[in-house]
């Protein structure tokens, strides 16, 4: 073969190469996809999962398949996805617990929460609702700082566990008012409720859909939310940023990837959460468990890491607490 043709035959096959990548971009998704769910079947994680997971795969033409991988406060899961293979067919529900909170409580963990993930967007807030012992004499917020500030009063504040975001609102609530409470972690929130409901504990953060029926019935009172802003299930009841302008005590989920995943797959994905959270029906769907939709641009989520993360480091170290006394 002559000089000639090998130049010509390279030539004509260098287009075709650098369009490999492209043709193969076009084809996503070509195989199932895996969400990892860093909770088990039930609470409010899992079922948003489920809801994100159907619509993708509705929108993207392949089966998006939840897979829940529990523990460790959700860091389970997270380092789960930080690991996976960069290719578009790991995606995560990840959490304020996993993101947020639980990194700042506990640093060293097998994942960095801001390098280590590409995020796609926010996906929705799971709010808190603060509810007390009907006994309490506090029927908004005002009232309850008043009483956790009067002599000889004494507030058992339940949480599922120390350092865990029921417990920090509480916390951030000391820091901006002074308020006075004995904190009573408990190993989950069913037990933390039980106690709640039988008058042993006073008041706790929980979130809308486990605490918001027994509120309904009269068990316990709703006194605020710990939103930023009044939730679309509860609109009568106040936000405790009505009063203490800068508070917020919610959780958050959102969908990510692993570091490294191509930009074009962080675009469509995002592009398909937002057709999501402007569907009424999807909405609905998400409204009736008390969870709140949500949208942001990959950048937007990013920051929106970064900026809780660090939040709650500064108030964990405030509160003297460490991942020592959180186990």
């Amino acid at each position: 073969m002559t000089l000639f043709w090998i130049r010509f035959i390279v030539a004509a096959l260098v287009p075709v190469w650098l369009a490999a990548p492209v043709l193969a971009q076009d084809k996503y998704p070509s195989r199932p996809i895996r969400m990892i769910v860093p909770y088990p079947p039930g609470g409010s994680t899992d079922p948003t999962g489920r809801a994100f997971a159907a619509w993708l795969t509705e929108a993207l033409g392949q089966q998006v398949v939840v897979d829940n991988r529990p523990g460790a406060g959700s860091t389970i899961g997270h380092g789960l996805a930080a690991k996976a293979t960069p290719d578009g067919y790991t995606i995560l529900l990840g959490t304020s617990g996993g993101l947020a909170s639980g990194p700042a409580l506990a640093p060293k963990l097998s994942y960095d929460p801001v390098q280590d993930f590409a995020p796609i967007g926010l996906a929705v807030y799971a709010p808190f609702l603060l509810v007390v012992h009907p006994s309490v004499p506090a029927k908004n917020i005002q009232e309850f700082i008043a009483h956790g500030k009067a002599p000889g009063s004494r507030i058992n504040f339940a949480s599922p566990g120390v350092g865990t975001p029921n417990h920090l609102g509480a916390e951030l609530l000391k820091s901006m008012t002074g308020f006075r409470f004995v904190h009573v972690p408990y190993k989950g929130g069913g037990p933390a409720v039980v106690d709640l409901i039988a008058g042993r504990a006073q008041a706790l953060f929980g979130s809308t859909p486990f605490t918001g029926p027994h509120a309904k019935s009269g068990r316990v009172r709703a006194i605020a939310t710990g939103h930023a802003t009044r939730i679309r299930s509860w609109p009568d009841l106040p936000a405790i940023a009505e009063t203490l302008p800068g508070f917020s005590n919610t959780t958050w989920f959102g969908l990510l990837a692993p570091a490294g995943t191509p930009k074009a797959v962080i675009a469509r994905i995002n592009a398909e959460m937002k057709k999501a959270v402007a569907n009424a029906a999807f909405i609905k769907q998400l409204e009736t468990i008390g969870l709140e939709p949500a949208s942001s641009s990959p950048a937007e989520f990013h920051a929106m890491i970064r900026s809780e993360l660090a939040r709650w480091s500064k108030i964990i170290k405030a509160a003297g607490i460490t991942a020592a006394t959180a186990q």
